[in-house]
C-alpha cells in the first residue's frame, strides 16, 4: 500500500506542477509581474507548502528533528538536486539582479540557521535548538525578505520587470483555477508520497533525522523539481530560479520560524555537518552562477552540483 501512495503522489506532484505553472505564468503576464517574481512569491508558497504542513505538525506531536530534518534536506535538494536536474535540462540564464540580491538572501538564510543550530543564539534555552526567540527573528527575516520582493516588483527600473510576456494570456478565472488545482494536488501528492515513502522507510528501521534529511526532504521538495523542470522545458527560467530561490527562503525563514515560535525544535542528530553541506551548497550556487560561463548554470556545473547530492545521500545513508 506504501508504493501505492508513493505512485499516486508522484503523478498528482507531476500534474500540479504543471497546472500551477501555467497558471502562474498567466498570472504573471496579466498583471505584468516577471516570471522571476511569481516564482519568488506565488509558487515558492505553493510548492513549500508540504514542508510548511509537515514541519508544523512534527512540531506539535513532538518529532522535531522530522521538521528541522525535512527542512534543512529540502534545500540542500533544491540547490544541489533540482538545480542540478533542471540546468542538464536546459542551461539555466541567471540576471544580475538574482546574483547580487536574491541568491545571497539564499545563503544568509542558511548561515542564519548554521548559526542558530552551532549554539545558544538567542534566548536562554539548552544548546543547539531552535527556541520560539529564534522562530521570531526568522519570521522577522521572512516579512523583509517578502518588503523588498514586492518593491522590486513596483520598481518600473527593476529587473523584476524583465521577462515579461506581452502575449495573451489564459482568462483570468482560468488562471486562478489552474492554480489552485495545481497547488491542490501538489500538497495532496506530496503527502501521499511522503506517506508512502515515511512508511517504507519506517519499517527499515532509519531514524526520523535520516528520513527527514533523505525520503521526506526529497519528497516535499518534487513539487519544486516538477516546477522548475516544466519551467525550464517551456522556456521560463525566471519561474524555474525564483521557484527554487523563494523555496528555500520560505522554508527557513516562515517554516522553521512558525514551526519554532509553536513549539521550540531541538537539532538532536540534525548535526552542524548537515547545515554546513546547506550553506556550502547555497555558496557553491552563487560561485558557479558568479563565475566560469558567467551568468549561467551550465550543464557541466548541474553535472556536478547532481552529483554531490548523490555523494551527500550516500554518505547519509552509510553513517545511518
Amino acid at each position: 500500500m506504501n508504493i501505492v501512495f508513493l505512485l499516486l503522489g508522484l503523478g498528482l506532484i507531476l500534474s500540479g506542477a504543471n497546472l500551477l505553472t501555467d497558471g502562474a505564468s498567466a498570472l504573471a503576464r496579466r498583471w505584468g509581474v516577471s516570471d522571476l517574481v511569481i516564482g519568488l512569491t506565488v509558487v515558492a508558497f505553493g510548492t513549500s507548502a508540504p514542508e510548511l504542513v509537515i514541519s508544523i505538525m512534527s512540531a506539535i506531536n513532538g518529532s522535531a528533528e522530522l521538521a528541522i530534518g525535512n527542512v534543512v534536506g529540502s534545500n540542500i535538494f533544491n540547490v544541489l538536486a533540482i538545480i542540478g536536474i533542471t540546468s542538464l535540462v536546459r542551461p539555466i540564464i541567471v540576471r544580475h539582479s538574482i546574483m547580487t540580491a536574491d541568491i545571497p538572501l539564499v545563503i544568509v538564510s542558511a548561515l542564519v540557521l548554521l548559526a542558530m543550530g552551532s549554539g545558544p543564539v538567542l534566548g536562554d534555552g539548552p544548546e543547539r535548538q531552535l527556541s520560539r526567540i529564534d522562530g521570531i527573528v526568522l519570521l522577522m527575516f521572512f516579512a523583509i525578505f517578502m518588503r523588498y520582493t514586492f518593491a522590486q516588483a513596483k520598481s518600473g527600473t527593476s529587473e523584476a520587470r524583465s521577462g515579461i510576456s506581452n502575449k495573451p494570456g489564459m482568462p483570468m478565472a482560468k488562471s486562478v483555477l489552474w492554480i489552485a488545482f495545481g497547488l491542490g494536488g501538489l500538497i495532496l501528492g506530496g503527502k501521499w508520497f511522503v506517506d508512502g515513502a515515511s512508511g517504507i522507510a519506517s519499517s527499515l528501521g532509519v531514524s526520523d533525522a535520516v528520513i527527514g534529511l533523505t525520503i521526506v526532504a526529497a519528497g516535499t521538495s518534487l513539487p519544486e523539481l516538477a516546477t522548475s523542470v516544466i519551467s525550464a522545458i517551456k522556456g521560463k527560467p525566471g519561474l524555474a530560479m525564483g521557484n527554487v530561490i523563494g523555496s528555500n527562503i520560505f522554508n527557513i525563514f516562515l517554516v522553521l520560524g512558525a514551526s519554532a515560535t509553536i513549539s521550540p525544535l531541538q537539532f538532536g542528530s540534525i548535526t552542524e555537518t548537515d547545515l554546513l553541506v546547506l550553506a556550502a551548497s547555497c555558496i557553491l550556487f552563487w560561485f558557479f552562477g558568479y563565475f566560469f560561463k558567467k551568468s549561467t548554470i551550465t550543464r557541466g556545473e548541474g553535472a556536478v552540483l547532481t552529483s554531490l547530492y548523490v555523494a551527500y545521500t550516500l554518505w547519509l545513508v552509510a553513517n545511518a
